[in-house]
């Protein structure tokens, strides 16, 4: 099947795919014009890309991933490991995040948002503080 086809059956765009084959995630087939040519084993392989990066792995987790999928005689632990790493980074994002919500409703919290020119959202912005 073309990258058309390929990019419907699997949501990928066809820019995404043409990436995967650029990092080597992909090797499609060529047919004699030098069109790809995606097999049922490509599209599926797209597919668990797509997959793991709607779940917000790396590229390099990705490649890991689809080299474990690929190893019958891979440990689950192994395939553990990089979706505990990937849920460490997570949690310390979420951790990040409230974090700026909190100072940054805080800040909204004590502007008074009227026709005064005190903010202390810009008086924070300002400072040197970090």
């Amino acid at each position: 099947m073309n990258i058309k086809e390929a990019a419907e059956r699997t949501g990928l765009p066809a820019k995404t795919i043409r990436y995967y084959e650029t990092i080597g995630l992909i090797a499609p087939a060529r047919q004699d014009n030098g069109y790809r040519d995606y097999s049922d084993t490509d599209t599926h392989t797209l597919a668990f890309l797509g997959r793991a990066r709607s779940l917000g792995f790396s590229i390099e987790d990705c490649r890991a991933l689809l080299a474990l999928y690929d190893d019958r005689a891979r440990s689950s632990a192994e395939v553990r490991e990089i979706a505990l790493g990937h849920l460490a980074r997570i949690e310390t994002k979420i951790a990040e995040l409230e974090a700026m919500r909190d100072t940054l409703g805080g800040l909204v919290e004590a502007c008074h948002g009227d026709a005064r020119p005190d903010c202390p959202i810009l008086a924070d912005l300002a400072s040197e503080k970090r």
